[in-house]
């Protein structure tokens, strides 16, 4: 028998796909060759846990991005994957050194100190980076049993105030924290930008200068969910496997995971999206630039632009289109832009900042 129909037993649409903001590239929609992927590995049985034929093959693309050592472990979310891999190279006594500005900071609840059992070492910076000189300052004391032992340092591509690192100086701060004896992690929610806007390879900044271990960035590029942890340096790591499961970031038909990091890595379609919110980020930038009150308050180098304006603007702002403040007190937003974000986007955007700030 049937179950009577009611007004829940069918999926409707509840939103207004034309709507358009600049809060977050999480609020886009997963792009159409990934949800054709998702179509595609449907149907039918795959081995749970991993050992299907989509993250069997999933392998051999992480290897021709980041090298023939490296080996990719599918996780839900970001702050999975940030938790996990530095649980991945750290000792119950461990430590990480960061930027204060780090999202593994500011923006994860706490969950690689309360989740992760280990502790944050952070330095302000001018522009989210790290530096060697930087590093030093929370470099010291591991012989010190009253203080948390510096294990490793964790460095964000492209930046949390959008700006980037040059391969030469992400190789520095490599060689520089192995020469202390440790492991360099980087934070790759947003590693595609980085590449298109640096117009090299990813591994050009990661296993090719030395780092040890990545969180690489899915969501934001236009994936529906799902993340990776990709270990460079196999000694560097133990226990990855246990580790997430007991982080509880083991998909059980990890298939679908897989199988969009395929869609977006196979061939080009995580550097045409990212190519895209990088040029969309810098027509917002060069829009607003030329208003008269407008402060572009860092460089333009991914698909972010940080601005200052007067607080009232942006409040009425807000009521038009979504975006977040990132300091409220100084003025401070954050408008980011995604894959999917139009020419007429940015134009209406720019718009309206213009009409506000003249109002």
């Amino acid at each position: 028998m049937n179950p009577p129909k009611t007004a829940f037993t069918q999926a409707r649409r509840h939103h207004d796909p034309e709507v358009r903001g600049f809060a977050s590239d999480n609020y886009a929609g997963a792009h159409p060759e990934v949800m054709a992927a998702l179509a595609l590995a449907n149907g039918g049985h795959q081995v749970a846990y991993g050992e299907d034929d989509y993250t069997e093959n999933l392998q051999g693309i992480i290897r021709s991005h980041f090298g023939a050592s490296a080996e990719a472990f599918p996780v839900f979310n970001g702050t999975g994957a940030n938790v996990l891999a530095l649980q991945a190279v750290t000792d119950r006594w461990g430590a990480v050194i960061c930027a204060e500005s780090a999202h593994i900071n500011v923006d994860e609840g706490g969950a690689p100190e309360r989740m992760g059992g280990l502790k944050l070492l952070t330095v302000p910076t001018p522009d989210g980076k790290l530096t060697p000189e930087l590093i030093d300052r929370q470099a010291w004391g591991w012989d010190d049993e009253h203080r948390a032992m510096p294990q490793v340092v964790s460095i964000t591509q492209s930046t949390e105030l959008g700006t980037l690192y040059t391969p030469d100086e992400i190789r520095a701060i490599c060689d520089h924290a192995h020469a202390h004896g440790m492991k360099v992690h980087l934070d790759g929610s947003r590693i595609a930008n980085a590449a298109a806007s640096l117009d090299v390879p990813m591994r050009t900044f990661t296993n090719a200068v030395g780092v040890d271990i990545l969180s690489l960035g899915g969501t934001k590029n236009g994936a529906l969910f799902g993340e990776a942890v990709v270990v460079i340096d196999q000694d560097a790591v133990r226990h990855m496997k246990h580790l997430r499961k007991l982080s509880m970031q083991l998909a059980s038909k990890m298939r679908f995971v897989s199988v969009q990091l395929e869609a977006l890595l196979a061939k080009d379609l995580w550097l045409r999206n990212a190519r895209h919110a990088n040029e969309m980020a810098q027509r917002l930038a060069e829009g607003v630039r030329a208003v008269h009150g407008v402060e572009i308050l860092h460089p333009v180098q991914a698909n972010g632009v940080f601005a200052r304006l007067p607080h009232d603007v942006s409040v009425r702002l807000q009521k038009r289109f979504r975006f977040y403040f990132w300091d409220e007190a100084a003025g401070d937003v954050r408008w980011m832009c995604a894959f999917d974000t139009t020419e007429e986007d940015v134009d209406a955007f720019v718009a309206a900042v213009k009409e506000e700030m003249a109002g």
